[in-house]
């Protein structure tokens, strides 16, 4: 079904990217109980497998039906570009209970015998608790399947704006959004999202657009918000095909020898643009280890650095592509 965007003039100075550890959250929530999502996140659904039986997450899965609408309220745009968790879950926590119980009707209405059900009837009747439960699951959502993975994904998160950030300036909006997923197409002023979870239009008003990667949420491309969440456009980040592998199994033993095993591999960890906590978390490493490692494979011209909000990003130069690609 498809979701059309009427961009203005003033909407194509207001576009800007954020990442949000609240969506991650919801979207791995999401893909639990979505067997086609299951192909790039085996390794992590392993690891959490016993500890996600020990959440109840029966009332979030009620509020995703597979198409229509999905509450805003659970997961409003980011406040920010670097917002945490916890900034994110407290303005959850501020919502309007009326906002919310109306946020909730509609995706219930899109469930079969959603409304009628024990826990729809409970949700509606009594939306301040439903606010306050259903951020408390988030947040045990949070602690559970993400938090310790989140140096990770965050990673990835920021590499992938980093790079559509220099897409952006080399090409302009336009090509930007034709790269970022094929369900994307521009008729003059009109974005069009094809195969989204809704069939609706949404006149942006002034008020420009949030564009966020993720990771859990492939193969889809999720257009929203509704009114009054400022419109978001979530679609999934570069590079989540090596997510989950371990950096020593793709490094050539050759490059190796030449540099020392260590070393390499904080080279061919670099498939995408890192930093050094989320290098360190990745490899197993103390972060003043891989700090020493990064510095000396930035001096010899294999690395170069630049600074992206609260961190330093480290990329491959094409010498160190092409030492990575040797065998």
């Amino acid at each position: 079904m498809p979701f059309q965007l009427h961009f203005g003039e003033s909407d194509l100075l207001r576009c800007r990217f954020a990442l949000s550890p609240l969506f991650e959250t919801q979207e791995a929530v999401r893909t639990l109980s979505r067997p086609y999502r299951h192909g790039y996140h085996l390794p992590w659904l392993r690891r959490i497998r016993e500890a996600a039986v020990t959440l109840d997450l029966e009332p979030l899965w009620l509020l995703m039906p597979d198409s229509g609408h999905n509450p805003d309220f659970i997961c409003p745009p980011p406040i920010g570009p670097l917002a945490t968790f916890e900034e994110e879950i407290t303005a959850v926590r501020a919502v309007d209970p009326e906002v919310a119980r109306a946020d909730m009707a509609l995706a219930l209405g899109d469930r079969p015998g959603g409304p009628e059900s024990a826990t729809g009837r409970r949700l509606l009747a009594d939306p301040a608790r439903a606010v306050r439960d259903l951020a408390d699951l988030l947040e045990r959502a949070w602690q559970t399947l993400i938090e310790p993975y989140w140096p990770r994904l965050r990673a990835l998160l920021e590499a992938d704006i980093a790079y559509h950030s220099r897409r952006l300036a080399d090409s302009g909006l336009e090509q930007l959004l034709g790269e970022v997923s094929p369900r994307l197409s521009w008729n003059g002023s009109t974005l069009t999202v094809t195969g989204t979870r809704g069939d609706h239009q949404r006149v942006l008003g002034g008020q420009g657009l949030v564009l966020m990667p993720s990771v859990f949420v492939w193969p889809e491309v999720v257009g929203g918000h509704e009114e009054p969440w400022q419109p978001g456009l979530i679609y999934p980040a570069r590079g989540i095909g090596g997510l989950w592998g371990e950096s020593g199994d793709r490094t050539p033993e050759t490059l190796a020898r030449l540099l020392g095993r260590v070393r390499a591999d904080v080279l061919c960890a670099l498939d995408e643009p890192a930093g050094t906590s989320a290098l360190a978390h990745r490899l197993g490493l103390a972060p003043s280890s891989v700090s020493a490692h990064l510095s000396v494979l930035r001096g010899a011209g294999l690395l170069a650095s630049r600074r992206y909000g609260h961190q330093v990003l480290y990329e491959r130069t094409p010498l160190g592509i092409a030492l990575t690609a040797s065998d």
